[in-house]
């Protein structure tokens, strides 16, 4: 029995990930065919419209956005849904909440080379970490609170999307010589995920 409960668990592992994924991705493939496709068949004529052309104006609509929000100009127009999102009673909460967790799982707004291991005090204990912000910056709030020998590091936790900002001396910190996405990847899977270097 207990062979057949382990062999269970082992193969729910396998399985249960890429059913998820493909599900996840299914769904997002139809709910943006279902809504585009209206739209398309609006423009053009019945007999040119194929399944799936909304899925491919849905990519270039979004290749297009990211081009242009090179400009300042662009970028202000495409921040300014998100401005208002921000601005709404209930929406704030879901919006920022969302806009936050695609900018730390892309490692946006963190430089390259920030990646670091930080000791803490007293212990052989140490944790992998992404600097934010350096001491003694003008005009920035964190790094005010900071003097110019401190880094604030964020510390994420392993299956959460989540962590915490600490702030430490340089000298309980060493550099690692990975991205910040990797390293993310890494610390939110646990170490489990790929053992790829």
């Amino acid at each position: 029995m207990k062979i057949i409960a382990k062999s269970l668990a082992k193969g729910l592992a396998i399985i249960l990930p890429i059913v998820i994924t493909i599900e996840l991705i299914r769904w997002l493939l139809v709910t943006i065919e279902s809504r585009l496709a209206p739209v398309l068949e609006l423009v053009l004529p019945p007999s040119w419209y194929l399944p799936g052309m909304a899925i491919a104006a849905f990519v270039l609509l979004c290749v297009v956005i990211g081009f242009s929000a090179r400009w300042r100009g662009f970028d202000w127009l495409w921040q300014l849904p998100g401005k208002l999102l921000l601005k709404l009673p209930g929406t704030k909460q879901i919006y920022g909440m969302l806009q936050d967790l695609m900018d730390v799982m892309s490692g946006k707004n963190f430089a390259d080379e920030s990646v670091v291991m930080v000791k803490l005090p007293g212990t052989d204990i140490e944790l992998i970490g992404i600097v934010t912000k350096k001491g003694g910056l003008d005009g920035d709030r964190m790094s005010s609170l900071m003097n110019e020998e401190q880094l604030a590091v964020f510390i994420p936790m392993a299956y959460n999307v989540g962590g915490y900002t600490i702030i430490v001396p340089r000298s309980c910190t060493r550099n690692l010589e990975m991205k910040p996405a990797e390293a993310l990847q890494l610390v939110l899977s646990g170490g489990l995920g790929s053992t790829k270097s």
